[in-house]
């Protein structure tokens, strides 16, 4: 739990519920196909169960926080545009929601989709 000190009391907020932010924010992207999560959220994802936070890995710090985004593209797009958007999305959703702050995010292109 990342913990935010206000005049009031404590607001705790869980990894996870940073994780779902940020996995919100990059499927946002133009470009983005899906996020790609490992064997368990696959599994997971087999049975119905929604995971916002598959394809994403954080490591919380002391307020900080660096993000590691993996996503599957569509063919023909951009990964450049694609990833510095994904970037600026992620840290602007992160910081504006939970007051965190995003030393960096890392996009991992695994994999490209085709549309037909």
């Amino acid at each position: 739990m990342n913990d935010i000190v206000d005049f009031k009391g404590d607001i705790k907020i869980s990894d996870s519920v940073v994780a779902s932010i940020a996995g919100l924010a990059a499927s946002e992207i133009e470009g983005v196909d899906s996020l790609s999560g490992n064997l368990t959220n696959e599994i997971v994802a087999k049975f119905g169960i929604k995971n916002n936070s598959k394809g994403v890995k954080l490591d919380i710090n002391q307020g900080s926080v660096v993000a590691d985004i993996y996503v599957n593209v569509i063919y023909g797009f951009s990964i450049p545009d694609v990833s510095s958007k994904v970037q600026e999305k992620v840290k602007q959703a992160i910081e504006s929601m939970t007051g965190l702050n995003v030393t960096g995010v890392n996009v991992r292109v695994v994999g490209i989709t085709v549309k037909v």
